[in-house]
């Protein structure tokens, strides 16, 4: 099916060339045909490159896909004229009221800098918060996953020396997980990274998590809407690293949370 993008963006033209249909939104119109809004805050420095990169893979769907680029105000690109982003790029003002099926996230050249130091850090975390509530599904790639991953979870990522770099043997260990469906139970993949977030930093966040909640199970046994957002945080948090991990060791865990879960929901009603 279709990509609709708006005329004249230069991926339109590669990807007619390799035989993707790409539609403009001046044909659209004239199809009565609900279209998957997808979002892309496209921070790499090559815009051109992802763009085409990011539409080739969405083409591969049998849905009618609208797709939007996402660009920063509060840095601006260096290697993209500004022309292009002017033309083919919004602001979060600009769509910080609308709603989308999903919000991809790119990565970003930042290896060695704190999340803190990034320029448009603040925006980024503007983004990811608006996005609980107007976007039904966010899909965070390289930079943009250890972003993701800091911001809702506070796990920082760690430099790794040397580099690693290669092509390696990966175990599926959730065999139901829509992103590796049709994969084999064991695959090939490239890495090229210099910064990891390993499996103990991310066991080690669970303990904590269940601490809090306990306590604030002790402390309170009335409707209090700030315990009921704590506690839903570390429920899909819970279950977000669980599913991240895949280690079997994890479902003790997370079952008595997810019992502790709803003691706390008949407490609270």
């Amino acid at each position: 099916m279709p990509i609709k993008v708006k005329q004249n963006l230069p991926a339109q033209h590669i990807l007619e060339q390799e035989n993707i249909f790409v539609m403009t939104e001046q044909r659209a119109m004239t199809q009565d045909i609900r279209p998957l809004n997808v979002l892309v805050l496209n921070l790499m420095p090559t815009k051109i490159v992802t763009e085409t990169q990011l539409l080739r893979k969405l083409s591969n769907t049998p849905l009618q896909i609208q797709v939007e680029f996402l660009q920063t105000v509060t840095y601006k690109s260096q290697h993209t004229d500004s022309s292009h982003l002017d033309e083919f790029y919004k602001s979060f003002d600009e769509v910080k009221d609308h709603f989308y099926d999903g919000l991809i996230i790119t990565g970003a050249p930042l290896d060695f800098i704190d999340y803190e130091d990034v320029d448009y850090w603040d925006e980024v975390c503007k983004i990811m918060e608006w996005s609980k509530k107007h976007v039904h599904c966010t899909f965070h790639l390289c930079w943009g996953a250890y972003a993701g991953l800091y911001y809702h979870y506070g796990i920082r990522k760690r430099d790794r020396i040397p580099k690693l770099s290669g092509i390696y043997k990966h175990h599926i260990l959730k065999k139901n997980a829509p992103l590796f469906r049709g994969f084999d139970d064991v695959f090939y993949a490239p890495h090229s990274r210099a910064t990891e977030i390993t499996k103990e930093q991310i066991l080690a966040e669970l303990f904590p998590m269940a601490e809090k909640l306990q306590q604030l199970r002790k402390e309170t046994k009335e409707q209090n809407k700030e315990l009921q957002g704590a506690v839903n945080f570390l429920y899909k948090a819970l279950f977000a690293i669980g599913n991240y991990v895949g280690e079997k060791s994890l479902q003790s865990v997370v079952q008595e949370m997810n019992t502790l879960f709803v003691e706390l929901e008949n407490v609270l009603k």
